[in-house]
Parts: structure tokens; sequence; C-alpha cells
């Protein structure tokens, strides 16, 4: 069967305990995120949303794997895009791995379809997320207050 995948690799200085706590936490989420959060217990099975702002449900899905501060599955899908959330669910998957005095970090995002509109979204979503992430625990702040959608 085909499938579309995406995957993005990032270093940051910090300890992968921290870095759990950043992806896991809402009101840490909220500062990388562009104001997003999650909502979940983190257990594997549980539900999981993610929310705009102003509470919006963006995205939902299931816990497949929790295993601090090592690895995050998630099933995903998209609920605020119709031809988006006509796809079915996709699957992301967080693999942090201490390095020296960093995390590598990387996220895999994969649908069982050939040309996904969804994963082809999220490859330019991703990165600005990362980078935030990235230069919030390096230096305090992230690198952008808005998500940047090119051609919108």
């Amino acid at each position: 069967m085909s499938k579309s995948t995406f995957v993005y690799t990032i270093y940051i200085r910090t300890s992968a305990e921290r870095l759990w706590e950043a992806l896991t936490t809402p009101q840490f989420a909220k500062q990388y995120w562009f104001g997003m959060h999650v909502q979940t217990d983190w257990k594997k099975g549980s539900p999981w949303q993610l929310l705009f702002s102003d509470g919006r449900v963006a995205d939902t899905g299931e816990v497949v794997e929790a295993e601090p501060p090592r690895k995050l599955v998630l099933r995903w899908r998209n609920e605020w895009k119709p031809e988006f959330k006509a796809e079915g669910d996709s699957v992301c998957t967080m693999l942090l791995e201490p390095d020296n005095d960093a995390v590598k970090l990387t996220v895999t995002h994969e649908m069982q379809r050939d040309g996904s509109g969804l994963i082809q979204a999220v490859s330019g979503g991703w990165p600005q997320i990362l980078s935030n992430l990235k230069s919030l625990l390096e230096t305090g702040q992230p690198v952008a207050t808005a998500l940047h959608r090119p051609g919108a």
C-alpha cells in the first residue's frame, strides 16, 4: 500500500526530560505552537485533542504509545479542514534520543495513502513549530508568534 510520509529531525540543546515536558504540557506548548495546545492524560489508549487558542478543536486522535521521555506515538485526525478530515487518520511518531548535551528529536508523520494533502500541509507546519520549540528551549523565546502559511 502506498503512503505519504514526512520526517523532520532537529537537535535541541536540552535534556530529554525537559523536551518531553515541553511536548506534553499545555501551558508550555501554547508558547511554541502559536497559542494551540493538546489536552490529554498521555496514557496509552487515551483520546487527545489539539485546540486552537479560542478553544476550537483542530485535531483529535488517540495516544498509541507514550514512553516518557523517549517516544510518543499519536493517531491523528484533522478536524477543521473537511478535505483533510476526509483523508482519515494519520500517525505521528516523536522519538527523543539524547545526543551529548542535546536531544535529537525526530518527528515522523505518515498516512496510509499516496499524495496526502494533510501530510503536505504538516510538512510546512512542523518545521515552524519545531523551530519555535528549539528556540524557546534554548533562548527562552520562540522564533515566531504566528504560523506562516505560504500562499495564504
